[in-house]
């Protein structure tokens, strides 16, 4: 595992160094942290690696500040929990305890979160005393004292004031009551104001989804930021129904079926904004759960400048797009950024002269001068009928969303060696293994060689929060997994985010692409008539000067810009 240079700073290397736990388990918790968006201590503790006894202890000594064990504390003083509005308890994770004289003290996870204390003082008109305690049993203790009941659910609500929304087009049509009963309560204002502070507190943090999932004694709320999810909040059981059926009313779905899933469009305006979400509801055993994609045009990242793109790979890439016909595929996992490059290279080349037509599943952003269609597969309006169709519109440049059969394929091959340039995605590992998976489908090779002008691979990896970053080292295994050697590893600095209130405590802000643009040369267009394996163009492309997907995000993490974990977990040597 990792020591770092501010090793005194990290909690996870305290605990290692006290003999708390080992190496093997920080790893296995530092993974367990990406997927539920908590602090390494609360994971810790929840995976039954270290007490919260011991836990409090070292953090006490990291932050300076004395330790409380809340376990011990049976009840406290009612008139000290007013004191604290739950709005404020719920969004710092903070607990009164005692108040003597002027001075209150609270119990908090961060007790270096200067922000909650100077809003404590200004809300309570106290002095603020912070003491430290573990995570795991103050989140419980938070949720016990300040349970959400009907008076303090109109306090929690108070922090979702600041924005007016209006939902444009929206339309009227809920879980185990009548659907009449339903439609009285999801009018009412806490249900209303409750998903109207979700939808803008998600859009101001920057999250791609919202997920609400209800289970047998809860519901949870959470974000995806960065594309990692995080619980934002638990609102009470007894709204499940009315939650879910405002969200449905809102995407203009019908709240009597609840059996089959449904998808449906939300379309709000947010102070001087429009934001779309695509609404997606699953039946589970508990009731629906519903994902919610956010769709903010005014943080479509649509200049290819900025992508972050290597010297030679961005000029290959922008040469290719340039063309008057031929094919530039884009391939990579779901999630990875696909559908953002392609509208980039479009936008490059968007101009009076030139007839852009798009097929898409679903249209995410509509771009200005662009025809873009929304595939209908239940009418028959497939991206092959869409393509037949396009080729009779005298289009210069077609962009098929994605490549999904050999009568897609087939066309769309077609279309890019008789005239128009055809811009498409395909799930695939990395760019070599796109030229293979085409001939898989069936497509002819030599056609393949033919049409095929560039493949781009790419990812999308969490930046560094700028903030709190700070350099680091790594012992030999990490540098072994990653294929660096020792005298290469010793020209490289390396760098991790040490959690601030920032980036909530995770390090990182904001993602970064990584690209393997691979030009289809004379000599890759040969090896691909000679049935060559993927692994031979692959060779031959690096020959020629391509950067695989490892070896951009080790230039990203030599620059500071992401963790060497973040380009093992997204990357294959």
């Amino acid at each position: 595992m990792a020591t770092r240079t501010k090793a005194s700073d990290l909690i996870g290397d305290l605990l290692v160094r006290e003999g708390l736990i080992t190496e093997d388990q920080l790893r296995s918790a530092l993974q367990e942290q990406r997927s539920n968006g908590h602090r390494l201590g609360y994971t810790l503790v929840a995976m039954g690696m270290v007490s919260e006894t011991d836990l409090t202890r070292v953090l006490a000594r990291k932050y300076r500040v004395k330790a409380v064990d809340l376990s011990r504390i049976d009840n406290i003083d009612k008139r000290v929990i007013k004191l604290v509005k739950p709005e404020i308890s719920v969004r710092h994770l903070i607990l009164p305890l005692r108040r003597v004289g002027r001075t209150l003290t609270v119990a908090m996870a961060n007790p270096t979160n200067l922000e909650a204390i100077d809003e404590l003082r200004f809300s309570t008109g106290y002095d603020i005393e912070p003491v430290v305690a573990g995570e795991y049993s103050l989140r419980k203790a938070v949720e016990k004292y300040y349970e959400t009941t009907e008076d303090n659910l109109q306090d929690l609500l108070k922090e979702f004031d600041e924005e007016e929304i209006e939902v444009v087009d929206e339309h009227s049509a809920e879980d185990e009551m009548s659907v009449t009963a339903l439609q009285a309560q999801v009018e009412e204002a806490p249900v209303v104001k409750l998903i109207n502070g979700i939808l803008t507190s998600a859009v101001s943090k920057g999250a791609s989804d919202i997920h609400i999932e209800p289970y047998e004694k809860e519901i949870r709320v959470r974000f995806r930021v960065d594309g990692a999810l995080r619980e934002i909040m638990r609102p009470p059981l007894k709204m499940k129904a009315a939650l879910t059926s405002r969200v449905k009313i809102l995407a203009d779905l019908n709240i009597a079926e609840r059996r089959v899933p449904q998808d449906g469009r939300i379309k709000m305006r947010m102070g001087k904004r429009v934001i779309d979400f695509r609404v997606s509801t699953l039946p589970g055993i508990f009731g629906e759960k519903i994902v919610l994609r956010i769709l903010d045009k005014s943080n479509l990242q649509l200049d290819l400048e900025q992508f972050g793109m290597e010297p030679q790979s961005e000029k290959d890439f922008l040469h290719a797009i340039h063309n008057p016909y031929g094919m530039v595929l884009v391939t990579g996992p779901t999630g990875s950024g696909k559908t953002t490059t392609l509208y980039s290279a479009i936008t490059k080349i968007n101009k009076e002269e030139v007839n852009i037509m798009t097929a898409e599943d679903p249209v995410e952003y509509n771009l200005r001068g662009i025809n873009q269609t929304q595939v209908r597969p239940e009418i028959g309006l497939t991206f092959a009928a869409a393509l037949r169709a396009f080729l009779r519109q005298d289009p210069n440049i077609i962009l098929v969303g994605e490549i999904r059969d050999m009568e897609t394929a087939s066309i769309a091959i077609k279309a890019a060696l008789t005239g128009p340039l055809v811009l498409s995605t395909l799930h695939t590992n990395d760019a070599a293994s796109t030229i293979t998976r085409l001939i898989d489908i069936g497509v002819e090779p030599f056609n393949v060689a033919s049409a095929v002008n560039l493949v781009t691979a790419q990812r999308l990896v969490r930046r560094i929060c700028s903030t709190c970053r700070a350099e680091t080292t790594y012992e030999a295994d990490i540098l072994e997994a990653a294929e660096i050697p020792p005298e290469k590893s010793a020209q490289i600095k390396f760098h991790k985010g040490e959690g601030c209130d920032h980036c909530d405590g995770t390090g990182y802000r904001g993602r970064q692409g990584l690209y393997e643009v691979m030009p289809v040369t004379a000599k890759i267009r040969r090896m691909i008539m000679h049935g060559d394996s993927a692994d031979v163009m692959k060779q031959q492309a690096i020959d020629d000067g391509m950067l695989t997907l490892r070896d951009d995000g080790l230039i990203k993490v030599n620059r500071g810009i992401t963790t060497l974990e973040e380009i093992l977990k997204e990357t294959a040597a």
